[in-house]
């Protein structure tokens, strides 16, 4: 169970000698690590990842690019921080990836102790993700438990207006209003207005996203 939770760097690079070295320069310092000489060999591999990772990526491959991998991976909504290697040549082009999200580059050949603090940035930033999406989630699993109604009133009290002009705007009872508002608010786990609000605000991407407002 452990080594579920344990950090991953996946290593993609087609120089053999590299990617050992680096499989051992994580493997000192507790990580799992992962090899792979082509983004194809990557691909491959079951995707489901239970622990904060990141990838270390070699701009220049045979096949896909470095930097076109980048964009695959965007486009299927996969986030992970990338941590690009480069040779002197390529810095514009990892310049490129740095404005596309790329985490860092670090060009070769570059220090243990460079690629080490590379990897615990990009590491933490993917822990703090992983954090935020899980309480995202979370929220979102009480929102959809909402019934229509509480969710009209949802977004009209976070939208600042009183129990007595969301009577008016649904047409129903103030006090009506009152019972939803008090039932919502415990469904979603919080007890001020405050709090309410800051929980929708979290999930309007979503919400906006899925069109579930």
């Amino acid at each position: 169970m452990a080594e579920l939770t344990t950090p991953i760097v996946f290593v993609v690079d087609d120089d053999q000698h590299l990617r050992e070295a680096l499989g051992n320069l994580f493997a000192s310092v507790g990580m799992r690590v992962e090899l792979f000489g082509s983004t194809a060999e990557l691909l491959a591999r079951p995707a489901k990842i239970s622990a904060e990772s990141c990838l270390v990526l070699d701009i220049r491959l045979p096949g896909v690019s470095g930097l076109d991998f980048q964009n695959q991976l965007a486009k299927l909504g996969n986030n992970i921080p990338i941590i690009f290697m480069t040779g002197h040549g390529d810095v514009p082009m990892s310049v490129r990836a740095m404005k596309a999200g790329a985490l860092d580059f670090l060009t070769k050949p570059f220090r243990d102790q460079d690629m080490l603090d590379a990897v615990a940035n990009a590491l933490a930033l993917d822990r703090s993700r992983r954090e935020s999406d899980g309480a995202r989630s979370a929220l979102m699993t009480r929102y959809e438990s909402l019934t229509a109604r509480e969710r009209e009133v949802i977004a009209l009290v976070t939208s600042g207006l009183m129990n007595k002009q969301i009577a008016g705007k649904l047409g129903v009872s103030e006090i009506t209003v009152k019972i939803h508002r008090g039932h919502l608010m415990e469904k979603m786990g919080v007890r001020t207005l405050a709090e309410l609000v800051k929980a929708y605000e979290a999930l309007r991407p979503v919400l906006d996203k899925s069109g579930k407002t």
